[in-house]
C-alpha cells in the first residue's frame, strides 16, 4: 500500500493516493517557501521604515548654534537658531567638529540643547544685600515670562568655588533663546573673593543690589537670628564694643554688611558701574511696580511685571503677587518675612545713624543715588 511504502510505490506506478500524498507535500514545501519570503519583505520594510524615521528626526528643527564669542551662556552671545533648511542639529555638530583644530571644540561653544532649551551659566546675579529685599526681588521677577532662576541660593561664588563651573551650570534651570538665567545669594556682596571670580566666569555680568537703610536691616538681620536663637544676647550689646562710649562693634555681622561703601568698593576694581543696579528695598515695598520697571529695562526685557501684578498685604506689611491664572490663592513670601522687630531704644537708634551717615554719603556718591536714609 502506498502509505507503507511511499517511496517505492512512488517511483514506479503512480497509485490515486501517491498522487494526492504528493501534490500535498509541494503544497506544504511552497506555503513554507511563501513563509520565509512574507517574513524577509517585512524585515526590509520594517528597516526602511526606521531609516526613514531617523532622517525625519534628524532634520527636526533644534536649538543649535552657531559658533561665536565665548560667552557665559552655553549658546553664545547672540547667537541665532539656525532653521530646519540651513542644517540638520546633527550635520552641524559634525561640522563645528571637523572644523576645530584637534576635531574636538570646547565645551562651551557647543549649547548643551535639548527640546526643552539648555543649561547656561547667569547672565545676571543678585548679589545682595541680606535681609534688604532679595527673596521679593527674585519672587517677582520670576513672574516675568523671559527670566529663569534658581529657588535656592547656589553660594558658588564664596562657598562652592572649589566644584567648578560645570557644577554651577548644571544647578541652573533650562532656558529658551531669548530667556535670561539667573540666581540670587546675598552674602555675594560682602565676599571679598567674589568680584573676581565672578568676573572670571564672565565680565558681562549684569550684578543687581537691593539695599536697604543700613539701621533697619541691622535690626531685621538680628530678628531673623533671634528667632533662630533665642537665647540670644540683646541687640544692643551686641551692637557697641562699649556702650558707654558708644563704639560700634563692626566685626560683627549685622553691623558689617551695612557699610556698602566698602564692598562696592571691592566690586568697583572689577566692574564697572554701569554693570550694576542698586535696587531700594523701601521702593520694593512702597511701589513694587515702579522698581520693577527699573529692574527689567537694566535686563533688557519688555516691562510685563506692573502694578497688576500686585497688592499690598496689610498683615504682613508687604506686597503680594496677585492670585495667578489656575491658582486658589495668590502668593505671598513666606511666614519668616515681615517678622515683629524688637523694641531698640531711639539711643541707640541715633548712635547708629550717626555711625552709618558718612558711609551712606559716599555710598550716594559713589551710585549716583540718594536713598533718603536719615
Amino acid at each position: 500500500m502506498c502509505h507503507v511504502s511511499a517511496v517505492s510505490s512512488c517511483s514506479g506506478t503512480r497509485p490515486m493516493g501517491c498522487s494526492k500524498w504528493r501534490a500535498a507535500f509541494n503544497f506544504g514545501h511552497l506555503k513554507a517557501q511563501s513563509k520565509r519570503s512574507l517574513f524577509f519583505t517585512m524585515i526590509v520594510l520594517f528597516t526602511y521604515l526606521l531609516y526613514c524615521l531617523n532622517e525625519c528626526c534628524d532634520s527636526h528643527p533644534r536649538p543649535v548654534y552657531e559658533n561665536g564669542p565665548v560667552s557665559s551662556r552655553d549658546g553664545p552671545e547672540g547667537a541665532q537658531p539656525l532653521d530646519a533648511h540651513s542644517a540638520s542639529s546633527a550635520s552641524l555638530l559634525r561640522k563645528q567638529l571637523s572644523d576645530s583644530p584637534n576635531g574636538i571644540q570646547p565645551f562651551y561653544n557647543i549649547s548643551i540643547a535639548n527640546n526643552f532649551g539648555s543649561k547656561t551659566l547667569p547672565q545676571a546675579i543678585i548679589i545682595g544685600v541680606k535681609k534688604g529685599g532679595t527673596r521679593a526681588l527674585l519672587e517677582f521677577l520670576r513672574v516675568h515670562p523671559d527670566v529663569r532662576a534658581v529657588g535656592a541660593e547656589p553660594h558658588f561664588f564664596d562657598r562652592f568655588y572649589d566644584k567648578g563651573l560645570e557644577w554651577y551650570r548644571n544647578l541652573m534651570p533650562r532656558t529658551l533663546e531669548g530667556q535670561i538665567t539667573m540666581e540670587k545669594t546675598p552674602s555675594y556682596f560682602i565676599t571679598k573673593e567674589a568680584p573676581r571670580r565672578v568676573h572670571s566666569m564672565s565680565r558681562h555680568t549684569k550684578l543687581i543690589v537691593v539695599v536697604r537703610d543700613p539701621v533697619t536691616r541691622a535690626i531685621s538681620d538680628y530678628t531673623q537670628t533671634l528667632s533662630k536663637s533665642p537665647g540670644l544676647p540683646s541687640f544692643q550689646s551686641l551692637a557697641f564694643c562699649n556702650t558707654t562710649t558708644g563704639l560700634i562693634d563692626t566685626s560683627w555681622s549685622a553691623i558689617r554688611i551695612g557699610i556698602y561703601a566698602k564692598h562696592l568698593e571691592n566690586w568697583l576694581r572689577y566692574f564697572p558701574l554701569s554693570r550694576f543696579l542698586f535696587v531700594s528695598g523701601e521702593r520694593l515695598v512702597t511701589d513694587p511696580a515702579g522698581e520693577m520697571g527699573r529692574v527689567q529695562d537694566f535686563l533688557g526685557l519688555k516691562r510685563v511685571v506692573t502694578d497688576k501684578h500686585f497688592y499690598f498685604n496689610q498683615t504682613k506689611g508687604f506686597p503680594c503677587l496677585k492670585k495667578p491664572e489656575g491658582s486658589s490663592r495668590p502668593r505671598c513670601l513666606g511666614k519668616s518675612k515681615g517678622r515683629a522687630h524688637p523694641l531698640i531704644s531711639n539711643e541707640v537708634l541715633l548712635r547708629l545713624r550717626d555711625f552709618y551717615r558718612p558711609f551712606n554719603l559716599k555710598f550716594y556718591q559713589m551710585t549716583g543715588h540718594d536713598f533718603g536714609w536719615s
